[in-house]
């Protein structure tokens, strides 16, 4: 229910970086009182690597969803992640035109434009990062469907020490 995606921390992380909004709640500037307001009171609320977790499932699932998840920053209570995982059938070529087709081979996204990086989980399952929008899309074991969106801000990176 909560996929660990560790390599998608060190993937998203570029400088002024910004995740895009959704349904409202931007990652890393909505607070989670302003989800509450937004989507109503969460079906569950788990605390999840020290980090609260609205989830909506059930009767409680937002429209066009089958379970929406926001993970609030305990320190100053802004939603910092969104999973989404999608009601209705989501394949990929509605993704590539909806968000972007993919980079060039071989090189860092283009400062203008948005495209897609192809990346592959632990367990070798397609997914996509969209860098400039804060954003990965994971897709099923045959790899043509979504499995879930992950909607993250972006922190700058860290300088070498």
């Amino acid at each position: 229910m909560f996929p660990r995606l560790p390599l998608l921390l060190l993937v998203l992380v570029a400088p002024s970086a910004l995740a895009r909004p959704w349904n409202g709640v931007e990652p890393g500037v909505t607070p989670r009182d302003e989800v509450v307001k937004r989507f109503g009171p969460p079906s569950k609320t788990l605390v999840v690597e020290g980090h609260q977790v609205l989830a909506y499932t059930g009767t409680a699932a937002i429209k066009g969803t089958s379970q929406a998840q926001f993970r609030v920053d305990p320190g100053t209570g802004v939603v910092e992640r969104i999973d989404v995982f999608p009601g209705p059938a989501v394949d990929r070529e509605t993704v590539e035109s909806t968000y972007g087709p993919p980079c060039p081979a071989g090189t860092a996204p283009p400062a203008s434009g948005v495209c897609f990086q192809k990346k592959l989980t632990d367990d070798f399952r397609t997914y996509y990062v969209y860098p400039r929008l804060g954003m990965a899309v994971f897709f099923d074991e045959e790899g043509d469907r979504v499995q879930s969106f992950v909607f993250q801000a972006v922190k700058p990176a860290r300088p070498p020490q």
